[in-house]
């Protein structure tokens, strides 16, 4: 019998925990990491969210805490979602000077400020209809909403916030923004766009933990309908046109063929959402024993950066950077 001798053995590079290292392709650092707060007006609040564990809403004076502990671990930043006392049809906290948000803002970046702030720019959280926009019959008037969004971003701008995200997927949105804020003397202030947010129903938990489930209808009208691929290099295209300094593709899971298409056709910085119907998934897999919660996290996370994104907008955020630092 012939011997075979074998040119090519890649298996001499997976067999020692070293030589895997030293071969590695992707790198994941806390870093690359961002974590969702949720801001609800009060004092000393942490109120666990059901669908979402590990997750609260938090009063102010908490969040600041967790963002000490988020730079302490080597996050580079945080995304604010607001929930004020009062709702109305327009979402007028959302531009409120005194808003829960412009609050958080300032508190957070007077306590840790190398910590990147961001403020997710959307009315859904503050309207009591819960949609995106101002409401024309059942409609959202698009054009009448632009005007609202450039005011909150210039109101979170001059609260000291390190970048607006806006992520209602309205037409128009990224240019508005740019304007008012050039225009109102904050042309630093970088714009991550949610670019590609599709009409998921990952996005179930996060409608307990932001509380704005919609009163009627649903939000297909402006988010992107899942089958569409060539739609998202379309609206990721128009938002770069306009000044978007950041894309964003949202979910994260189901959206891996997306987030490298954008990859490869843009020469922006791109991040990559991983909503809350992801994480109550492994958490509750977890719960049961199921998997590994540490294995499946950070491959996932991995797998978000081999896809293309050099940001990860993450309920995982805290755990992970945990995770690598006893690694």
């Amino acid at each position: 019998m012939s011997s075979v001798s074998f040119v090519q053995r890649p298996r001499r590079l997976r067999r020692t925990p070293t030589i895997r290292r030293l071969a590695r392709e992707i790198r994941l650092s806390p870093e690359d990491l961002i974590l969702p707060l949720f801001i609800v007006p009060g004092e000393k609040i942490r109120r666990p969210v059901s669908s979402m564990p590990g997750v609260a809403q938090l009063s102010i004076d908490m969040a600041v805490s967790v963002a000490r502990e988020a730079w302490d671990l080597g996050l580079c930043g945080i995304i604010l979602f607001g929930i004020p006392k009062i709702k109305d049809s327009l979402g007028s906290d959302a531009v409120d000077p005194q808003g829960i948000v412009q609050q958080a803002i300032r508190a957070i970046k007077q306590a840790v400020p190398e910590l990147w702030v961001i403020a997710d720019t959307c009315l859904c959280e503050y309207t009591d209809h819960a949609h995106c926009g101002v409401l024309q019959g059942e409609e959202v008037d698009n054009d009448a909403t632009l005007k609202i969004l450039g005011q909150a971003a210039v109101s979170y701008a001059e609260a000291g916030v390190d970048m607006v995200a806006p992520s209602g997927m309205m037409d128009g949105m990224v240019a508005a923004i740019r304007q008012a804020l050039d225009q109102a003397g904050h042309a630093q202030v970088p714009i991550l766009s949610y670019a590609v947010k599709y009409a998921s129903a990952y996005y179930g938990p996060f409608r307990d933990a932001a509380e704005n489930t919609p009163s009627f209808g649903d939000r297909r009208s402006y988010q992107m309908d899942p089958a569409n691929r060539r739609e998202a290099l379309r609206e990721a295209a128009l938002d770069v046109e306009q000044g978007a300094d950041w894309l964003m593709v949202k979910p994260g899971l189901a959206y891996m063929d997306i987030l490298r298409a954008l990859r490869d056709r843009f020469h922006v910085p791109l991040a990559v959402y991983n909503v809350s119907g992801e994480y109550a998934m492994v958490k509750a897999a977890a719960a049961q024993g199921w998997i590994d919660e540490q294995r499946v996290v950070m491959e996932t996370l991995t797998g978000f950066k081999r896809a293309g994104a050099d940001l990860i907008l993450t309920y995982h955020a805290l755990d992970a950077a945990r995770w690598m630092a006893q690694a």
